[in-house]
């Protein structure tokens, strides 16, 4: 994971305290985000990257024929699934990976921990690369228009973006938005109840009340 907080023992720090009392609860909860919707943007046949894989909580449970991560923190590995090759490294500098090798790239919860906009521009391009043309980048994260606040309440937030300023930086360099939703999922699982996982199913089946209760864009990008 590429941050200004670059020290992985202190990404490895600062992601233990938040999210290692609730680790099996996010587990369950990507279960249901990625077989219930993201799995329709994801062929079975697929290579996927997952860029700031964390603790691999997408990656481990989407079904596709080759699984990547990529995450600065040195313990994600622990946690990633066998069948997940990873790569340790900045995601700002050139991927470890070769030209048009990749079907999707899919990140959650990751661009605004970058330090500028440069450093995601440079990352936006490594990911143009390496996508086949048609591939896809799929970028969901904290929408700036609905949580000014609350936003800055993480150590590691540096890069405030809405759906339409990711956007036009994709259009900006070589891809072209085919799905941009404002308002997705609620913002935050950290210090937040732990509902149960059926609401989710019936949340994701039911749009009309994502613009209520959605404070995390959505943006879906092919290759050009």
């Amino acid at each position: 994971m590429s941050h200004s907080v670059k020290d992985p023992a202190e990404l490895q720090s600062i992601y233990e305290h938040r999210f290692s009392a609730m680790r099996s609860y996010r587990t369950a909860i990507w279960q249901v985000l990625t077989s219930a919707f993201f799995q329709k943007y994801v062929a079975r046949d697929a290579t996927v990257l997952d860029l700031g894989c964390g603790y691999g909580e997408f990656i481990n449970h989407i079904q596709c024929g080759r699984k990547l991560g990529m995450d600065l923190n040195p313990r994600s590995p622990e946690f990633l699934a066998k069948d997940v090759g990873f790569l340790q490294q900045d995601c700002s500098l050139r991927w470890n990976l070769p030209d048009a090798s990749l079907d999707v790239v899919f990140t959650s919860n990751f661009f605004e921990h970058l330090p500028d906009k440069l450093s995601l521009r440079n990352t936006l391009r490594e990911a143009h690369r390496c996508l086949k043309p048609g591939g896809r980048l799929i970028a969901m994260g904290p929408n700036i228009k609905y949580v000014p606040g609350s936003y800055w309440d993480f150590w590691d937030h540096f890069l405030c973006l809405t759906e339409m300023s990711l956007g036009e930086g994709l259009e900006n360099n070589g891809y072209h938005v085919v799905e941009s939703i404002p308002r997705f999922l609620p913002y935050s699982m950290v210090n937040a109840p732990q509902y149960p996982v059926a609401l989710l199913r019936a949340y994701l089946a039911l749009p009309g009340l994502w613009p209520w209760f959605g404070k995390q864009f959505l943006v879906v990008a092919e290759r050009i």
